[in-house]
Formats: structure tokens, C-alpha cells, sequence
């Protein structure tokens, strides 16, 4: 049996005020906060999220299958890899609970999505090795590494500096041309 349609609108409209919330304010944001936000009530919130860690681990797994869908978009230019990396990087810089699962943070909840975004983003990655354009030597496992790197630095840096980090990124992941 489907759920109704005002339960699925409301679990919408919850995942979308805790997405909010906690990209912007991290988890420590109270479920009665997010509740209100949504413009439900906490029992509402609580029988779609029996816990805050299946909140949390929802509005990460909904997320990275977007990323992954993103990635599966993409793919058939040479330099779609480097696009998706700014796109990752754009997406996970402001956002306090992306950027931890991007770093690897994520939980079981979020588990079944974070492969979902694997097996994209590996593809992504072969593509661009396969064109030329990355380096052959790398692995996801350290373009994954390095993007949290890039997160990292993308955070300290003064906002009209905002950039440069993926932007060494990138330079350091090119493919260096033959030499003659």
C-alpha cells in the first residue's frame, strides 16, 4: 500500500527544513527546530524519523543519490570529470553535513547511496583517465582523499579566495601532456 499523499509531502517538507538546517548549522540542530521549520508537528517528524540519526542519514543518502545522479548525467566529454569536482566542491563547501559524508562521515543510513555515488563517480573518473585528461595514476580512494583536502581548504580560505584550492586540485589531476 502507498503512504498517503500529505505524508509524502510531509516527509518532503521535512527533509527539505532538516537538509537546510543541517547544512547550515550542522546536526546539533534540534528535531523540534526542524519540525517547525517544515511546518509540522515533532510527532509528525518522529513517525517518518523514529531517531535523529535516521533524520540525518536520510537527508544524506537523499543527497548523495542526487550526486550520483549528477554524475551519471555527465560523462561523455573529457572534461566532465573536472565539472562534476567543482560541482562536489560547490556542493559540499558551505554545507556542514555534506561535506562530512563527502569526507567519508556518513553512518549505515547512508550506506546504499554513498555506493550509488561510488560506482558514479569511478566511472566519471575512468572516463576522464581513459580520454587523457587525468592522470592515470590515481585512484578514486585518493581523488577522494584530496577532495576532502580541497573541503578543507576550500573552508579556511577568505571568500574572494574561494576556488583556489580546487583549482591546485585540478591543476595537480591533469593528465601531464607528452613529453617529446
Amino acid at each position: 500500500m502507498s503512504p498517503r499523499a500529505d505524508a509524502v509531502r510531509n516527509r518532503a517538507r521535512i527533509l527539505t527544513a532538516a537538509r537546510e538546517a543541517f547544512g547550515r548549522d550542522g546536526v546539533d540542530v534540534p528535531l523540534d527546530t526542524i519540525a517547525e521549520r517544515a511546518g509540522v508537528g515533532a510527532g509528525t517528524v518522529h513517525r517518518h524519523f523514529p531517531t535523529k540519526e535516521a533524520l540525518i542519514g536520510a537527508v544524506i543518502a537523499d543527497r548523495l543519490d542526487q550526486l550520483a545522479g549528477r554524475a551519471a548525467e555527465l560523462g561523455d566529454q573529457a572534461e566532465d570529470f573536472f565539472i562534476y569536482l567543482a560541482e562536489l566542491v560547490d556542493s559540499g563547501r558551505d554545507n556542514l553535513v555534506l561535506s562530512a559524508a563527502l569526507d567519508g562521515t556518513i553512518g549505515t543510513e547512508g550506506a546504499a547511496s554513498a555506493a550509488r555515488l561510488s560506482g558514479a563517480f569511478d566511472s566519471l573518473l575512468a572516463a576522464a583517465q581513459g580520454a587523457g585528461v587525468v592522470r592515470a595514476d590515481v585512484t578514486a580512494a585518493e581523488v577522494h582523499a584530496i577532495l576532502a583536502g580541497v573541503l578543507a581548504t576550500e573552508s579556511r580560505l577568505p571568500p574572494e579566495r574561494r576556488g583556489l584550492g580546487l583549482e591546485v586540485a585540478i591543476a595537480g589531476l591533469r593528465a601531464s601532456p607528452p613529453s617529446r
